[in-house]
């Protein structure tokens, strides 16, 4: 089927979309979509011919969106804000014959020689209608957010997009009568499939927003009679105190998706909001949706079980052999949901899709009763010395401070651990915190190597549009920092008590023991001190001595008495090799 056929039977009097204070019917959006497809029809678009959305949220995009899928044409759907660079790059692979834009947009993309419509096309009287196409026809070009490189054009067809259209109205219990708020970006997936067309196609109302602002969101929940509510974990980290059950009177429904969504968030939620924060998981290469946490059954911290269709296994991202319950792995599915695959990239996508299985790069494990908790990509996977640390696992530890308002957990090179645990931390409004307190936080519920070794107080966290954080972002920023040897040589010499202090509070506190408790000729093995502590140990000591330290030292000084009497002996041999030679 066409996904754009389904206006041909809406009642042309019901409201489909609420913009900046106006209501436009079915039959208005029907007649402005009609518009579209009889001016591109006049350009000489037809059946599989590419043509780029560059727009922003508004009933412009509703109306271009439904315009191009009623001739079989393809929608590639692109960031107006992106910069002229990845703009020209999303144009030149997906090969558009031409684009829809407004305003500086369109005079920047006319510019560079692209054939451009103003969206805003009138409306177009007369029937309804749009092209038979098979299920496998493509219908829209997402193009992902290229956290590795550079983006990808994923090809999701009409069966793809009907059928994540038809889940969510099921599975969601969209009705006419509800009213869906959509501040999300429509370039992106999450925005189309899982908010728009499960409304259209529900014969529901869109209150439709040009992006997230918390006044103008709070303001819609009081006034513009809205049931649900979809966003990302950010989404509600910035509602979150500001908003009481009294100010959004008509909201049954709250979604969060696209990334882990903290359960201290999730909790203090349902208890002050009295409602849960409803969860699915799915991805831009699964339409996006694969598994959702079903109301009869919520399970907290989860994202579900497979939807109907969907087949869904986690693997051993190793080998591919099938893990059991309880074990953490790569999470892969089937269905009528996964994409047709990467434009151009027949190698890329022989890599992703693999067998009829996507290979979603998501670290997620399931429960005994088949319900998923996604812990983290594949990709952001941080390794310590050869053990595996998942960013989500780490994150959920900070958050149970009081004073986190965001955090983001990510993985820094080193060159004796492989890499280090990094945790950039934005607080709460006049609150303050340091280091070593969201330390002891993380210690008391996470192994020692798990723990970061460097927390950043920044102002915000970098994020796509929509809504991820860019932690490869991080991680450059990071990494001239860690590579800085002042960055741990900082400080000045301690006598010998003062390092002995020094180091007994540093293993009390990693090892979750009184600095008291520390004998001076125990091994430190018999404490749970492992070789990726002693690199830790090592070069920590570099600051109070005011000198870099051999990171293999405490590998070799088994003892706390041993370690100090190398300590003095490395000392002494670097004071004596800064000596001036006599003159002979």
């Amino acid at each position: 089927m066409n996904v754009a056929s389904i206006f041909a039977h809406m009642p042309g009097d019901r409201p489909c979309l609420l913009f900046d204070g106006a209501t436009q019917s079915y039959a208005q959006v029907r007649a402005r979509a009609a518009g579209v497809r009889a001016r591109l029809l006049a350009e000489g678009v037809g059946r599989g011919d590419f043509v780029a959305l560059v727009l922003p949220n508004g009933p412009e995009f509703v109306a271009s969106y439904l315009g191009v899928l009623s001739l079989g044409a393809v929608a590639v759907c692109i960031n107006p804000m992106l910069a002229e660079v990845e703009t020209a790059f999303i144009l030149a692979d997906s090969a558009c014959r031409l684009a829809l834009a407004q305003g500086d947009v369109a005079a920047r993309l006319s510019l560079n020689g692209l054939p451009v419509l103003d969206a805003g096309i009138g409306p177009a009287p007369g029937t309804w209608a749009s092209e038979e196409v098979p299920d496998d026809h493509p219908a829209v070009i997402v193009y992902s957010s290229g956290t590795s490189g550079r983006p990808k054009g994923v090809m999701l067809s009409h069966g793809n997009v009907a059928f994540t259209a038809r889940s969510k109205v099921r599975y969601m219990r969209v009705t006419g009568a509800d009213r869906l708020l959509l501040f999300l970006p429509l370039h992106h997936c999450f925005g189309q499939n899982a908010i728009l067309l499960p409304g259209l196609f529900a014969g529901a109302s869109v209150v439709l927003q040009r992006r997230f602002d918390r006044a103008a969101v709070l303001q819609s929940l009081r006034t513009d009679g809205v049931t649900m509510v979809f966003g990302v974990p950010t989404t509600f980290l910035a509602l979150e105190g500001r908003i009481t059950p009294a100010d959004c009177p008509a909201v049954r429904y709250w979604f969060s998706a696209a990334a882990p969504l903290p359960l201290e968030v999730e909790e203090r939620w349902q208890q002050h909001m009295g409602l849960p924060i409803h969860q699915g998981y799915g991805q831009t290469e699964c339409s996006p949706f694969a598994t959702y946490n079903h109301i009869h059954s919520l399970r907290r911290g989860k994202v579900g079980t497979a939807i109907n269709g969907v087949e869904l296994r986690i693997v051993d991202p190793a080998d591919g052999r099938d893990l059991p319950a309880g074990e953490a792995g790569e999470i892969v599915l089937r269905g009528p949901n996964v994409m047709l695959g990467y434009l151009n990239r027949p190698e890329d996508t022989a890599k992703a899709i693999r067998q009829g299985w996507l290979h979603t790069g998501d670290i997620g494990r399931l429960d005994a009763e088949g319900y998923l908790s996604v812990e983290d990509r594949l990709t952001d996977l941080i390794i310590v010395g050869g053990r595996n640390v998942y960013p989500a696992e780490v994150e959920n530890a900070l958050y149970a401070h009081p004073a986190v308002a965001e955090v983001a957990v990510y993985g820094v090179s080193d060159p004796f651990l492989g890499e280090e645990v990094w945790a950039n931390v934005v607080l709460k409004p006049s609150v303050s915190v340091d280091a070593q307190e969201l330390e002891a936080v993380c210690r008391r519920s996470l192994a020692a190597y798990k723990v970061p070794t460097a927390f950043v107080f920044v102002d915000a966290l970098p994020r796509n549009p929509t809504g991820k954080i860019l932690k490869r972002e991080l991680r450059a920023a990071a990494r001239p920092v860690a590579q800085d040897p002042a960055r741990r040589e900082r400080g000045s010499e301690l006598d010998s008590s003062r390092l002995e202090s020094w180091v007994r509070d540093w293993l009390g506190r990693h090892l979750n023991l009184s600095p008291g408790a520390i004998e001076r000729d125990r091994a430190f093995a018999e404490y749970g001190l492992d070789s990726v502590l002693g690199v830790a140990l090592a070069r920590e000591l570099a600051a109070p001595l005011g000198r870099s330290v051999d990171l293999t030292l405490v590998w070799e000084a088994s003892t706390l008495a041993g370690l100090l009497a190398r300590l003095r002996e490395a000392g002494a041999a670097s004071a004596g090799a800064c000596a001036v030679p006599a003159a002979t």
